[in-house]
């Protein structure tokens, strides 16, 4: 792989942005409204978008939003959005990605803890530093098939609403639960107003917005087809267990659909409502939010934790280099972090560190991969239970 010599990274500016949405469009196969890119730019710092320049052509570019991310036991950090990552086609092999990085980290660690984003591609962003973090799933329910077991709440509470006249409610559930949920993002107004617009070049093929609304939670979903006809939940928010239990019930009651299809993470309880847990099938499983450590000891010590531990911590970073030994001290819950030269009992690769932090994944499986290397077998299952979550970790939208 060689840098090209011809190609310039620099800063973006106004007058950029219809060759980045040509590029965006390029890329990634779907034409943007304008109103689309000034709300996700209301969210770009000054110095945020990098690019790289084949003479007036822009062939690759980078940016980050800012963004906030609520993690185990309930703080919220800053966070570096990265997004709208491209390089064009045509200049594919030349180390692009890798130059408009190194410039966009660069600016990331003035100010931000940790950095996430969203793959298109799973095999890109680990030699980066970032590792997958929370898991997105689909259940695919057959709704003629599905039985709810006898003794399965049945709250109800349900309302067919129309989102965009209840925005300030969906608004308030959504911010409940991110709050509460590691991988919970801050949403703005701007993302709000994007996503109630409810825009064609949204929707793949399916129908406008279709809302069901519960004093602590909502859904919302379309439906596809004709005959039959499906439905696809986009997003399922609930506070408490009662307004899940309720929305699934609402969603499988809609007799005309042949199946419904529930966005949501491997801790869903709904194929334990059903008789026979299989009628919730898994269609889909692919990470979701994946996450660089920026400041290890920041990062670390925010959060809660389920376990004692005592440790040196040996974090390997490819990219930055910004890794290092680190003597971590848990107790009670909260962490103690500070660099040392202690000799290391745990070798990770920063990657492993960011797919740990929020408690989607655990520490024994990476070692059992040989993706983390720890000779005490008691301080492992302890580093396994400290990182683990009361609350599954779960993305709270895609950027």
């Amino acid at each position: 792989m060689r840098t090209d010599s011809s190609v310039r990274i620099r800063s973006a500016d106004d007058a950029d942005w219809p060759a980045i949405a040509r590029l965006d469009a390029t890329c990634f196969g779907v034409h943007n409204a304008p109103e689309t890119f000034r709300a996700w730019r209301s969210l770009i710092p000054a110095d945020g978008s990098v690019l790289a320049c084949d003479g007036d052509d822009v062939v690759g570019m980078a940016h980050y939003l800012d963004l906030t991310v609520t993690v185990p036991g309930g703080a919220v950090l800053p966070m570096a959005g990265v997004t709208l990552v491209a390089v064009a086609p045509t200049h594919r092999r030349r180390g692009l990605l890798r130059a408009m990085f190194a410039e966009l980290h660069d600016r990331i660690e003035r100010s931000y803890p940790i950095a996430g984003l969203t793959a298109s591609e799973g095999g890109i962003y680990g030699r980066f530093g970032y590792g997958a973090a929370t898991i997105e799933q689909e259940l695919t329910v057959d709704r003629r098939t599905a039985r709810f077991r006898d003794d399965a709440p049945d709250p109800g509470g349900v309302r067919i609403v129309a989102a965009a006249e209840h925005r300030d409610a969906l608004a308030a559930i959504y911010e409940r639960w991110r709050t509460a949920t590691p991988g919970g993002l801050q949403r703005p107004a701007p993302l709000w107003d994007e996503m109630l617009a409810d825009r064609g070049e949204h929707r793949r093929g399916g129908s406008a917005w279709f809302t069901l609304l519960h004093p602590d939670g909502y859904a919302l979903y379309r439906v596809f087809g004709d005959d039959p006809m499906f439905v696809r939940v986009a997003e399922l928010i609930a506070v408490t267990d009662d307004a899940h239990v309720a929305l699934c019930r609402a969603l499988c009651g809609l007799d005309l659909m042949q199946t419904v299809r529930f966005a949501t993470h491997p801790a869903d309880p709904l194929p334990y409502l059903l008789t026979d847990a299989r009628s919730a099938r898994l269609t889909h499983h692919q990470d979701d939010l994946w996450l660089r450590i920026v400041d290890i000891p920041a990062a670390l010590q925010a959060r809660n934790y389920r376990a004692d531990v005592s440790t040196v911590l040996a974090v390997t970073d490819g990219f930055r280099g910004s890794g290092g030994r680190f003597a971590l001290q848990i107790r009670d819950g909260r962490a103690q972090c500070t660099a040392t030269d202690a000799p290391a009992d745990v070798e990770l690769d920063l990657d492993v560190l960011g797919s740990l932090f929020l408690g989607g994944h655990r520490a024994p499986a990476f070692a059992a991969a040989n993706r983390l290397r720890c000779k005490d077998s008691d301080l492992l299952a302890s580093l396994g239970d400290a990182f683990a979550s009361d609350v599954p970790a779960v993305l709270g939208f895609g950027f």
